[in-house]
C-alpha cells in the first residue's frame, strides 16, 4: 500500500473542511467513533484553532462495542463537541443486516430533517469499496437522499460545486484521497486519539469498525501505530473483510449508496 504525502494530504482536507463550513448555513458532521470519522473530527481541529466548528453525529443501533461508547463519550468531553445521537431501528432491509445499512440511513433522514442540515461531512475513502471510489468530494442527495452517481457535478482545479439547486442536502467528503496506510500515518503525526479497538489484544484486532452484529477481528499482534502501518504495509488482505456489508455482491452496495447509506 502505497504512502502519500501526508501534509499535502492534510492540506487538502482542512481547505475541503473550510470550503464546507464557509458555504453551508447549517453544517454536520458523521462520527462512528472509526480511525477515519475521529481522523476528520482531528482535521477539522486543526482547521478551526482547536474546536469543532458543528454538531457531531453518531447513528447509534444500541449494539455497538462497549468500548466505542466510552470512546465517543470522552472523546466528545474532552474536545467539546456539540454531540447529536441519533437511534437507528434494528429491522430486517436490503443489504440483509438489519443493523445496519438503510436501517441507520432512515435514523440519518430523521436527524437531518429534524435539524435542517444542508451540509453533511463524512468519512469515506475512495480506497474502501469499488462503490465509494465513484465519489466527489461534493456529493449531491435528494429528497430521498438518493446519489445519482451516473450524473454528477464535475470538479476541476479543486473547484467543488455544492449549489442546493433540486437536492436536499450535500454529503462533503474531505478524505477521499487518503489510504488506510495515510490515516494511520496521520493519526501518528498528529497523536489523533483512537479507539483501542484498533489495538491487538490476545492475538486479535479490529481493522475496521462497525457493531458488534456485523463486524469480526482480524488475527493481529499490531498493538501500536508503528507495528500497524508495518502490518498494513506487506498485507494482500482487504481493509473491510472484517465487515459483512462488504462481502455483499457490488450492486448491493452500490444500490445501499444511491438510497443514501454512509
Amino acid at each position: 500500500m502505497m504512502r502519500q504525502d501526508i501534509n499535502k494530504l492534510e492540506e487538502k482536507s482542512i481547505f475541503i473542511i473550510r470550503e464546507a463550513n464557509a458555504k453551508f448555513k447549517n453544517l454536520a458532521a458523521l462520527w462512528s467513533m472509526g480511525k477515519d470519522s475521529t481522523t476528520m473530527l482531528a482535521l477539522a481541529r486543526k482547521a478551526f484553532l482547536g474546536k469543532v466548528p458543528f454538531p457531531v453525529i453518531h447513528i447509534d443501533n444500541g449494539i455497538d462495542f462497549p468500548e466505542s461508547y466510552k470512546f465517543r463519550d470522552e472523546l466528545a468531553k474532552k474536545w467539546n463537541m456539540k454531540l447529536i445521537v441519533a437511534h437507528s431501528k434494528i429491522r430486517e432491509e436490503l443489504s440483509g443486516f438489519s443493523c445496519c445499512g438503510a436501517n441507520k440511513t432512515d435514523a440519518l433522514k430523521e436527524v437531518m430533517d429534524e435539524h435542517g442540515f444542508d451540509g453533511l461531512i463524512v468519512s469515506i475513502r475512495r480506497d474502501e469499496h469499488g462503490i465509494r471510489a465513484k465519489e466527489r468530494v461534493f456529493s449531491p442527495r435528494n429528497k430521498e437522499f438518493k446519489w445519482d452517481y451516473k450524473n454528477q457535478p464535475a470538479e476541476i482545479w479543486n473547484n467543488y460545486t455544492s449549489k442546493l439547486e433540486k437536492t436536499d442536502h450535500i454529503r462533503v467528503h474531505p478524505l477521499l484521497d487518503f489510504n488506510e496506510v495515510d490515516i494511520w500515518n496521520y493519526i501518528k503525526k498528529a497523536k489523533v486519539p483512537m479507539n483501542p479497538l484498533y489495538f491487538s489484544k490476545e492475538g486479535h484486532r479490529y481493522r475496521s469498525l462497525g457493531c458488534t452484529h456485523c463486524t469480526v477481528p482480524l488475527k493481529s499482534n499490531a498493538k501500536s501505530i508503528d507495528e500497524i502501518i508495518k502490518e498494513l504495509e506487506g498485507t494482500k488482505v482487504e481493509e473491510r473483510s472484517g465487515r459483512q456489508q462488504d462481502k455483499e455482491k457490488a450492486y448491493v452496495m452500490e444500490k445501499l449508496r444511491a438510497l443514501g447509506y454512509m
